[in-house]
């Protein structure tokens, strides 16, 4: 008897271990930690972070981005002309739009070498900021190796001094400007969030304008560059940046308390532009009492071109037009 009633008690006791593990919920192989936002609404000695979970869905291609949304589009404008070249923009107009609009300019991709305002990962948000009535501008700037660094730079902070100028004729509130760019634009937006004039980029016409914005989105951008932080910059680096130009080049080295809201995103997986990069840039810039976020963007490479990233590109698109719409609207 005593043995049949030791037996049963191991054989309850083993069924009550499994039933509790089966209740466990576990994670199937692969998968990754879900999205994490982090923001300054806590102090910067605190680990900041709020959990997202976002479905895998892949992202569609977009071949005409603007068609049907836009009510006018003004294409090859001439926002600068700088030692003899004249540097073109594209603008995308909303719709029923009630007095200024604000505005949103992006920089394209291309390892400043490249690229075109009609390409790069801005093209999957110009809808959606149309739509959500800001106008819409994008920007092409001289390229190396033709024009080394600082040619880019002062490009596109002529641009915005240039849209200032023009601020009645395009409709645009000048004070309610937002930058995004991606990878060597996402370094170019943020010199433009972090830089006044004292950095000395501020070339060409409209000086009497402000470069200065309200807002920047960047898109696994680089920001300390005195160091090969991947192969592929170490390639492209000599075409675009002399040594002594490194340490100007690098928006870390800008960050004041006074800067404008940053939304950061670079993917966990991006070979071209490491996560701890954006994460040393965060940390850089919480601790100086700016209001930045950084997304991590699950299962994503340099270009969050990989179909079961987390948050999907849709997804990443309706951060940056919240982003543009709680600070700029």
């Amino acid at each position: 008897m005593k043995r049949r009633f030791l037996f049963l008690l191991v054989m309850l006791f083993l069924i009550s271990l499994a039933c509790r593990r089966s209740a466990t919920p576990t994670s199937p192989p692969g998968t990754q930690d879900p999205i994490t936002i982090d923001e300054t609404s806590v102090p910067a000695t605190e680990t900041p972070s709020e959990s997202f979970i976002f479905p895998s869905e892949p992202s569609p291609e977009i071949s005409n981005p603007i068609h049907g949304v836009a009510r006018e589009t003004q294409r090859e404008v001439t926002y600068c002309t700088i030692d003899g070249v004249a540097l073109k923009m594209d603008v995308y107009f909303p719709e029923n739009a009630e007095g200024k609009t604000p505005l949103a300019v992006f920089i394209h991709g291309g390892g400043w070498s490249k690229g075109d305002k009609a390409d790069g990962q801005g093209r999957f948000e110009f809808p959606s900021l149309v739509e959500a009535g800001f106008t819409v501008i994008s920007l092409n700037y001289r390229l190396a190796p033709e024009y080394k660094f600082p040619a880019m730079i002062e490009d596109v902070k002529c641009a915005i001094r240039s849209l200032r100028a023009h601020a009645d004729e395009y409709n645009i509130d000048p004070n309610r400007i937002g930058v995004w760019g991606n990878s060597a634009g996402g370094h170019l937006v943020n010199l433009i969030g972090l830089t006044d004039e004292s950095a000395g980029f501020e070339q060409g016409e409209y000086l009497d304008q402000s470069s200065r914005v309200q807002l920047v989105v960047d898109m696994f951008g680089p920001v300390d560059l005195t160091t090969d932080f991947s192969s592929t910059f170490a390639r492209i680096r000599p075409d675009v940046f002399l040594d002594g130009d490194r340490a100007k080049a690098s928006p870390i080295n800008y960050i004041t308390p006074d800067d404008p809201p940053f939304l950061i995103l670079n993917g966990d997986r991006d070979p071209v532009m490491p996560l701890s990069q954006s994460r040393q840039f965060y940390k850089a810039l919480i601790a100086a009492g700016v209001d930045a976020q950084l997304i991590v963007v699950a299962n994503g490479n340099h270009g969050f071109t990989t179909p079961d990233i987390t948050p999907t590109r849709e997804e990443i698109t309706t951060i940056i037009v919240k982003f543009f719409e709680e600070h700029l609207k």
